[in-house]
């Protein structure tokens, strides 16, 4: 089941970091087709925010077809984002993990290092460019 985290200074309003966690979480196989996310009781227990944010993000992702909702039962999961391989277990992972260590060894903070990875996506992943 996924865990929502939400960071109150992003500046990301909080349904859409619910949203983007979740597709996150598809992507990555942590989440398939006919897994349950969790209710939105549970996600306000864990995160104090408000249920109506939790519900404006289900009807979100329920809108772009990744889940559904069922009366009574919670809303479920429709389809995933993934390539088709456990990205979570890939040896692409693995390269980023030992990088990601080295960067912070080198004293890059988080912002630094999504700075650099931004920069090398939008170099080979040209906006648009799926």
């Amino acid at each position: 089941m996924v865990e929502y985290r939400i960071d109150r200074r992003s500046g990301v309003a909080t349904y859409v970091q619910i949203v983007q966690q979740t597709k996150q979480a598809l992507r990555l196989g942590l989440l398939e087709p006919g897994d349950k996310l969790p209710t939105a009781r549970e996600v306000v227990e864990a995160t104090a925010i408000n249920p109506n944010t939790v519900l404006k993000a289900y009807r979100e992702l329920e809108r772009e077809g990744l889940v559904e909702a069922r009366r009574g039962l919670g809303t479920f999961v429709r389809r995933t984002l993934g390539a088709g391989v456990q990205a979570a277990d890939t040896p692409l992972r693995a390269e980023l993990d030992e990088w990601a260590k080295r960067a912070r060894s080198a004293g890059l903070g988080r912002e630094d290092v999504d700075a650099f990875f931004t920069a090398v996506l939008d170099e080979h992943f040209p906006k648009g460019d799926q």
